[in-house]
């Protein structure tokens, strides 16, 4: 008899039951009980959007599973077989996956924050060397997990193999991949800050536009590792220690400069500097500010006023801007990916005499980019990557999305018509 025919297959009233106990389980209700499913077959079933968080699928079958923005924090998935399953918009913090077969499967934009995966076999060998799956009674999948824009934040993959893993654009700040497999692997714009990649097989990885601050990578296989672009702890361009003054002076006059007018102080210029995490600007005033081509890679602009500042084609990954004023400004060729814009006001700017400028966001990439809540009326998206982003509760009225790359982004049912213009 195959391993894969000793799984318990529920009904669907079974199921139910199961789900129902654990949801009370979850709310401390009376007659809750945790959802203990080991060594079951969920494959080619859908559970999607359920909260089976804290639930126990060690062993369990998840083959071609219906995954998508189902919560499985803190839950048990040692040795789960979740090949080609869906994961798309999962949570899965602090869950147990060592040891889980994630061949194939789709975990883009899923939230893996302190997930361990030591030892996984996301793509595993057998004692030829012949890459093989975790139930061998079933058939080979192909292709590499997709962990594109996820959050790996402090997870754990020492000793995983993950062949032509897909992790592009992820976030996976302080993970701990030690001696793992990850020739062939994509990590190319992932935010790899303060990872530790050491002895790894990292032969032939694309780590193009990789942010690799302060990671580690002793001992590491880097053949052919193609790193153009990569951000490492070495200044793009001028940084803050060569600016004209000190960063709070140059706020401060900018402050005055704005207030007055430009009667009195000096407007901001940090065009072409290296400010990455250099200063916090929270509640900040930025109005106008000149920043186009600066490297602000995490920084925070989170309830700033940005009103008509200059951005264009400046490095504003991982930035914070929720809350910001920012109508009228400027991000053309911008690089957001994984920003949090959430909430932000980029609706035109009066000028005066039934004049407005409106925000510009023309061939800015904005992939993964959190969107959601914001006012966009009639900002220029045009060109614009907005795969995988936030855009949920967002006002895209009159905003031009012509030629925008829309693929998987996140909307509301009254969204869905997206394209051209709004």
């Amino acid at each position: 008899m195959s391993e894969i025919s000793q799984l318990i297959r529920l009904s669907a009233a079974e199921l139910e039951t199961v789900l129902d106990k654990h949801v009370m389980f979850r709310a401390a209700r009376l007659g809750g009980e945790r959802a203990i499913l080991k060594q079951y077959d969920f494959s080619k079933q859908s559970l999607r959007g359920r909260d089976l968080s804290h639930a126990d699928f060690t062993g369990t079958s998840f083959f071609q599973a219906d995954l998508r923005d189902t919560k499985l924090d803190y839950a048990t998935m040692f040795g789960a077989d979740l090949r080609l399953s869906n994961l798309q918009g999962a949570s899965l913090v602090r869950s147990d996956m060592r040891g889980a077969s994630l061949r194939g499967a789709n975990l883009i934009g899923a939230d893996l924050t302190g997930v361990d995966l030591r030892e996984g076999i996301l793509a595993s060998r057998d004692r030829k060397g012949n890459l093989t799956s975790q139930l061998d009674s079933l058939d080979m999948a192909s292709g590499g997990a997709d962990f594109s824009g996820a959050n790996l934040t402090d997870a754990r993959l020492s000793g995983a193999i993950a062949v032509d893993t897909n992790f592009s654009d992820a976030t996976m700040c302080g993970c701990k991949i030690v001696r793992a497999n990850l020739a062939g692997a994509n990590f190319a714009g992932a935010n790899l800050e303060g990872a530790d990649l050491s002895l790894c097989d990292l032969r032939a990885a694309n780590m193009c536009d990789a942010v690799l601050v302060n990671a580690a990578m002793r001992l590491a296989n880097m053949a052919d590792v193609n790193m153009s672009g990569a951000m490492t702890n070495e200044p793009i361009g001028p940084s803050i220690n060569d600016l004209p003054a000190p960063i709070e002076d140059m706020l401060r006059w900018h402050t005055l400069w704005v207030g007055s007018n430009g009667r009195e102080g000096k407007q901001m210029d940090v065009s072409g500097y290296d400010l990455r995490r250099g200063h916090n600007f929270t509640r900040a005033c930025l109005t106008m500010v000149k920043a186009a081509k600066a490297s602000l890679y995490g920084v925070n602009f989170s309830d700033a006023q940005l009103q008509a500042s200059d951005l264009r084609e400046a490095d504003l990954r991982h930035a914070n801007f929720q809350s910001a004023d920012m109508r009228g400004c400027d991000m053309r060729g911008a690089r957001l990916n994984n920003a949090n814009l959430q909430g932000v006001k980029l609706e035109p700017l009066p000028l005066g005499g039934g004049r407005a400028l409106k925000a510009e966001m023309r061939n800015a990439t904005l992939r993964y980019a959190n969107l959601s809540g914001a006012t966009l009326r009639q900002v220029n998206f045009q060109g614009a990557d907005l795969s995988y982003a936030n855009l949920l509760g967002a006002d895209l009225t009159g905003a031009n999305l012509e030629g925008a790359n829309l693929e998987g982004a996140r909307v509301n049912p009254s969204q869905q018509s997206l394209g051209g213009r709004t």
